[in-house]
């Protein structure tokens, strides 16, 4: 089984988050609780539908990452791009996506 970690789309502003091991949505990747075995992957998708169902997130989704030299890469392109930044100008503060990473 793959390692996975919990994403979602804040509902206030549409940013990519993801759930990190205190239980709070984060913005960076990088700070991700990952599951690394079926239990852990049932709790995030509990946690999931319950931030769903509460109105803090939308577009829910348990997606796939694994560890390359201490850092979490996903394994879809989708998720990259939307763990490094929009493609384009959408918010301020929020910059462009890194290429690099994307492209891995």
């Amino acid at each position: 089984m793959a390692d996975k970690v919990l994403t979602a789309n804040r509902l206030t502003d549409g940013i990519a988050v993801w759930l990190d091991a205190a239980g709070h949505w984060n913005e960076n990747l990088q700070s991700a609780f990952v599951a690394r075995h079926a239990e852990a992957v049932a709790a995030l998708e509990d946690t999931g539908k319950r931030a769903f169902a509460d109105n803090l997130v939308v577009d829910v989704n348990v997606v796939d990452v694994e560890e390359r030299d201490g850092i979490l890469w996903p394994l879809r392109l989708r998720e990259r791009i939307r763990a490094q930044g929009p493609t384009i100008a959408y918010t301020q503060g929020h910059g462009f996506a890194d290429p690099d990473f994307i492209a891995a």
